[in-house]
Parts: structure tokens; sequence; C-alpha cells
């Protein structure tokens, strides 16, 4: 029995030899011009990071390298929307200070299935209490939540989780939130943006990562987000991230609903 233990032992070992371990990859995911950024982060002794644009996050998921997805786009849509949207929203908006209003209230699935942006005010209001239309801005990101939801299950919920590029900020930073905005009337803020890169260069990437021109079909501010999004993705991945709300809930889809950092 002992030298069938020893023998079986050695295999084993000369199998894994053999057969180098597969890197761990994670990646964070930003919507973009294109489709959708992702910075992939494959997870070594000295983490190698790149970068790709897709236009159908569909690729992403079904990339079987890829471990964790950490997405910065809604996951989970509610039947009916309330004060302050759900509970995510509510719950990592004291968290962020000054930088609150990058987090919108997601309105009803009904109204994120319109394609048009009257009737897509026309069925928020009708599917929220108060009532309450939808932004123009909240509106254009609709396609790429349409996307998501049709893609998702509660079976992916192990590879695939909602994060917000401010709460990563906020968590990274030391559960502070950023002093400057990332933008400024819809624009991008040229000191928010490098408050931001900065606070991600030497400990998680090179600075040489960011002097890179982001690909075609997508921002400088897409390629920071997605940055920090992946960061939480490692994270995530070594179980040290937690939901907002600890004690969420789920839509009538049974998807999960919260935000991870």
């Amino acid at each position: 029995m002992w030298g069938r233990w020893r023998w079986s032992q050695a295999v084993e070992l000369l199998r894994r030899r053999a057969v180098p371990e597969m890197p761990v990859v994670v990646a964070g995911v930003d919507g973009c011009r294109a489709g959708w950024i992702a910075v992939l982060r494959t997870i070594r002794d000295k983490p190698e990071a790149e970068v790709r644009v897709v236009e159908h996050i569909a690729e992403l998921i079904a990339n079987p390298q890829v471990a964790v997805l950490a997405v910065d786009m809604p996951i989970g849509l509610p039947e009916f929307a309330s004060r302050g949207g759900r509970g995510p929203e509510r719950a990592v908006r004291p968290l962020l200070g000054e930088r609150q209003s990058s987090v919108f209230s997601v309105p009803s699935r009904a109204a994120v299935y319109c394609e048009d942006y009257r009737l897509a005010c026309t069925t928020a209001l009708h599917t929220s209490e108060p009532p309450r239309k939808v932004s123009k801005q909240a509106f254009h990101l609709f396609p790429r939540i349409r996307e998501i939801d049709r893609l998702m299950s509660p079976e992916l919920e192990g590879k695939v989780y909602e994060v917000h590029p401010e709460i990563a900020y906020w968590r990274l930073n030391g559960e502070r939130p950023m002093s400057l905005p990332k933008k400024v009337k819809n624009r991008p803020n040229g000191p928010g943006l490098d408050e931001r890169r900065d606070l991600l260069v030497g400990r998680w990437f090179d600075s040489a990562f960011f002097d890179q021109p982001p690909p075609k079909g997508a921002d400088r501010d897409d390629l920071i987000d997605a940055a920090a999004c992946s960061v939480i993705a490692e994270r995530i991945f070594a179980g040290n991230a937690r939901p907002f709300p600890a004690d969420f809930q789920r839509d009538a889809r049974g998807l999960r609903m919260a935000i991870w950092a």
C-alpha cells in the first residue's frame, strides 16, 4: 500500500512538471466608443497587463483564460425603480463625497430596453416612485446595459462582477474618494485623470502602461477606468473584495445586484 502511494505521488509530481500551471488572467472592463475596452492582468510574481478592445463583451465572457471579469456596467435591473436607484447605488454614494454624482440611478428594465429616448422617459416615469425620467447620459449607456443583461445568468456570477471606477479608486486610495473630478461639464478633466493614473502607477502598473495611446475607439479615461477595474478583478479573485450592499438583493431574473470593491 505504501509503495503504491509513493508511486502515485511520483506520477502526480511528474505530471505537474510536464504540464505547467496556466497563468491566471483577470480583466477590468469598461464601455467605450468601439464597444468594450478591457485591461487584462496576468497574475504572476510580477503581474503583466495588456489592453484589448472588443465589439461585444460576449467575446470576453467566453474566453476560458479569463477567471474574473470586473465590468463597469449595471448588472441586475429592477422592474420598478425606487428613490436613489438600486441598493448598490444607495450603498456606495455616501462613501464618495463630492464624487457621488458619478453614480447614476439605474431605471427599470422596461425603460432600459427602450431604444427611443422619449419612450424611455415615459416608461421610466411609469415604472418609478417617485416618477423619474432618464438622463441623456444614462440613455446612451442603455445599449451596453442591454448587451450584458441579455448575456448574464446566475451561473455566470462566479466570473462576471459589477464594479464602478470611483468605488475602485476609493478602495485603492485607502477608502478615501478622489479629490478631483474625472470630468467637468461632461468633458475629461486632465488633473482628475492624472490623479487617478498616479494612484495606479507603482503598486499596480508601470508608468509606461499609461504612456501608451488608448486603443482606437477608446479614450484615455476609458483606459484608466478599465485599469482600476482590473485591480478590483484581482482583488475579487483573491477573495479580498466585498459587495455593496453586503445584503444585496436579486432582480426578477435572479441576477445579483451589487457593486464589488
